[in-house]
């Protein structure tokens, strides 16, 4: 009798087998063509910040596992750690084209800073809403949040390094909701294994991104491939300030081997991932 195949590994098995890797290796890399910032997470820093904002959901706004949290952030590092730290606390993801996206738990937007500053709403505010400064290294921006929002700035850093997940998390927890449907964690991870045969990145490779982290296909590139083939992610943030010589430059120094299809330019010595 044939033995029963076994779940793809989910997110949280991904973070754990690359935390048992090498927690030194580089894996993401954040660049802002705006304000010319950089800012590099390794393994075991980017779960660190997984950890703290896992204790905030739980601890300080009190989500519970199964709750769902809209995160209406653009490409930046702080998207990929809210991502991996709902899973790490069993909350479930919903993207904006999900059924009843705008009835949520949690709802984490990047918010105009100062408080006052003109800006568009980017997401439907839902329950508790999470304020992001989005400043570099994850500092507070001058001046307080909006009203009623939490400030993340201010509130991540009393938080724990380490996040004990809730029991009974496993292969069938639901992930995330979309309008293509709904992903438990074992789908999830069987299209990133499906991903990273289709691709081949061989470990050390690097790939290029301004996806924003909103639908699944952008969590697979930008974070999930990476975490499960030691492959480094660059990712770009205001991408079209910059110039082709910028980007040449960057492939270069960050030794850029793919790119996936939101840039704009054709960036010699790299290939496109589907």
């Amino acid at each position: 009798m044939a033995s029963p195949t076994a779940a793809a590994p989910g997110p949280n098995a991904l973070l754990d087998r690359a935390l048992r890797g090498d927690p030194a290796r580089a894996l993401l890399t954040f660049y802002d063509d705006a304000t010319g910032e950089r800012t590099e997470l390794s393994v075991a820093t980017f779960a660190n910040w997984v950890a703290k904002t896992a204790h905030l959901c739980r601890d300080g706004l009190g989500l519970e596992v199964g709750d769902r949290v809209a995160i209406a952030l653009p490409c930046h590092w702080q998207a990929a750690v809210w991502w991996q730290a709902a899973w790490l606390a069993g909350l479930v993801v919903v993207t904006p084209g999900a059924a009843g996206a705008g009835q949520v738990e949690a709802t984490v937007l990047a918010a105009p800073w100062p408080a006052d500053a003109p800006g568009p709403e980017p997401a439907p505010r839902s329950g508790e809403v999470v304020a992001l400064g989005l400043a570099p290294m994850g500092l507070p921006r001058p001046g307080a949040a909006p009203s009623g929002a939490v400030d993340y700035d201010r509130e991540i850093h009393g938080h724990g390094d380490r996040f004990v997940p809730p029991p009974g998390l496993g292969p069938d927890t639901p992930a995330l909701e979309s309008a293509a449907g709904a992903l438990t964690a074992a789908t999830l991870g069987e299209r990133v294994a499906g991903a990273a045969a289709r691709w081949g990145l061989a470990p050390g490779e690097r790939l290029l991104t301004a996806a924003p982290l909103a639908e699944p296909a952008d969590l697979v590139a930008t974070l999930l491939v990476p975490l499960l083939g030691d492959v480094g992610a660059v990712l770009c943030r205001h991408l079209e300030a910059a110039s082709q010589d910028t980007l040449a430059r960057r492939v270069q120094e960050e030794r850029v081997t793919a790119v996936t299809q939101e840039t704009r330019f054709r960036l010699p010595g790299t290939r496109p991932l589907d």
